[in-house]
């Protein structure tokens, strides 16, 4: 898979990708329209070229308050955030790491953090693994932190399960779009006492939507 073209799909305003995007920026404004006075922390896993993100800091009245850190893994989505966030001003506060999204020590000295972004991540893992992910989020958010996250709701429909592993995990949920619309994007509050970061220990494995489900992918 091209993960740089593959944010191509972005580009058109009626695809899917699209679509979820705006409403995870929606969901996003409204966490930062909703945050106390001070700073705000972000992290983002597999962030991409960053756009969720800076798409809405650009023009927030709170973008000040943050400081975000994305971690990608493909080199030109990386440059692409960076290219981005310094485009809008944001370059002081965003730090852009290329690396492995699934190793805490990538997020170690700004979590737990405020907001936590899992966007595009679920679709390319096991079931296990977003089970996992979802636990690790534990050590990612801060007490009243949010995560916002993403899966696709193609069948069979994982979002529900992922639903009742955010409240076993101490997850209070706040948004989940309807079924209808195509796509899932949640909101969840950690209602929990943060785990500690274990640095070296992995969140998950990517393996990738076309390795999933090659009924779909038939070339991959």
């Amino acid at each position: 898979m091209d993960w740089s073209a593959w944010h191509d799909g972005y580009d058109d305003p009626g695809s899917w990708q699209a679509r979820r995007l705006r409403a995870v920026q929606d969901r996003l404004r409204e966490v930062l329209d909703g945050a106390p006075p001070g700073g705000v922390r972000v992290v983002s896993l597999c962030a991409g070229d960053g756009r969720d993100l800076l798409g809405v800091l650009a023009g927030h009245p709170r973008r000040a308050d943050v400081r975000a850190r994305l971690v990608e893994l493909d080199a030109r989505n990386a440059g692409a955030a960076r290219r981005r966030a310094a485009e809008t001003g944001l370059g002081a506060q965003v730090e852009v790491v290329t690396g492995d999204a699934a190793l805490p020590v990538h997020y170690a000295g700004l979590v737990p953090a405020d907001v936590v972004l899992v966007c595009g991540v679920f679709g390319n893992l096991t079931d296990a693994d977003v089970e996992r992910t979802v636990r690790a989020c534990r050590a990612l958010c801060r007490t009243g932190g949010t995560v916002i996250w993403t899966r696709h709701r193609e069948a069979p429909d994982l979002v529900p399960r992922i639903g009742e592993w955010f409240a076993r995990a101490g997850f209070e949920q706040l948004r989940l779009s309807p079924p209808g619309v195509g796509y899932g994007v949640g909101v969840h509050r950690f209602t929990g006492t943060p785990d500690e970061l274990r640095p070296e220990e992995r969140m998950f494995d990517f393996v990738g939507y076309p390795a999933l489900r090659p009924d779909l992918w038939p070339e991959g």
